[in-house]
Formats: C-alpha cells, structure tokens, sequence
C-alpha cells in the first residue's frame, strides 16, 4: 500500500538550529547513490524500523531497488543505508513522479537528508520531464506534510491534496485515509538545486 511517512524527521529548514558544524559534517558525510539490488533487504529492515510506515514485501522491496533505482534514492553513511525513498514515474504521465515512501533512520534525521533525497531524484536525467511530483500522506502525518510543504515552496510549485484513498471506502475502516499530494508545475530537473 502506499504510504509516505517521515519516521519522525525533523527538517532543518523548519527546526530551531541544530549545532552547525556538527550538522554539517554529519549531512556531508552522507552518500546519495542509485540503489541497487544488494540494497533490497536493508531497505525492508529501514522500512520496519520506522513506523509507522507501511511494510512492503522483501521481494517488493527489491523490485524498488533494481525496477525503480532511477527513480529511487539510497543514502547511506560509513557502510549503513540510513535513507531511502522509492519513487516511479506515473505510466499513464511522464511529466509526474509519484513518490511511495519516504524512510530515514533515526541516525540520518534532523540535518535534512529527507529534503536532499526527493532534490536529488528530481535531478536526475530520467526526472528531465518531470514537472509535478505526487505522493500520499495521511492527515495527522506532520512531518510528511512538512517535509512536501517544504519542497514545493524550494521548487515555487503550487500543492494541493484530496483524497486518493479513503479510510472506509478504500482500507474498510483498518487504516486512516490517504491523501494525494500533488506539486507542480515546477522547472523540470536541469534547475533543481
């Protein structure tokens, strides 16, 4: 099912200051890479780690490390994935990436690594189409709203949600409703810094 939760990020743009250099050694440190197959069983550890995110199969887990790598990210520090975010880009429009779930461990959060990770997808050779990004958010998931609040005012993009899935239509009352996140228009990813 597709849920983007935060695991209780805090973003550093949003957040009083943190200790500055400390900070910055510890983002600088972090290597953002195109995941790859090796990758899928710390991914379903990562996402079982921060609830409550919703977990995927191992096997779904790999398919988003090898299927969907250029459109994914893997942030990892001194050997450890400490960041992941699945994306793919909507079949029926290329102009949007949808994004599926966003994970940082408690070690990766606090510097902005989250934010780091969606730019970095956006800069990518196959997001040069992409102008709106989408995601799902539940209501009460304030970091998430947070973290895609603060992408779409760094890209000057407007946001807008409405339901996608609704707790009693769609998940018969056993999950809290989704609602779909859309950003856009925004400079495609030439300019995305």
């Amino acid at each position: 099912m597709s849920t983007v939760d935060e695991c209780g990020v805090a973003l550093s743009s949003d957040s009083a200051p943190l200790e500055g250099v400390a900070v910055q050694s510890e983002a600088s440190s972090v290597q953002l890479r195109l995941p790859q197959s090796q990758d899928g069983a710390r991914v379903h550890s990562l996402v079982a780690s921060c609830p409550p995110l919703d977990a995927n199969s191992l096997y779904c887990n790999l398919l988003q490390a090898t299927h969907f790598s250029q459109t994914s990210v893997a942030a990892e520090r001194d050997g450890e994935l400490i960041g992941f975010i699945s994306g793919y880009i909507l079949p029926d429009r290329s102009d949007t990436l949808f994004i599926w779930q966003v994970a940082v461990a408690e070690s990766g959060r606090g510097v902005g690594l989250a934010g780091r990770m969606l730019r970095e997808i956006l800069s990518r050779t196959a997001c040069a189409s992409v102008t709106h990004l989408e995601t799902t958010i539940t209501p009460d998931n304030a970091a998430s709203w947070a973290l895609f609040r603060s992408l779409a005012a760094k890209l000057q993009a407007n946001l807008s949600d409405s339901v996608m899935f609704d707790r009693d239509r769609h998940f018969n009352g056993a999950h809290d409703s989704e609602l779909l996140v859309r950003i856009g228009p925004f400079a495609p990813a030439e300019s995305i810094g």
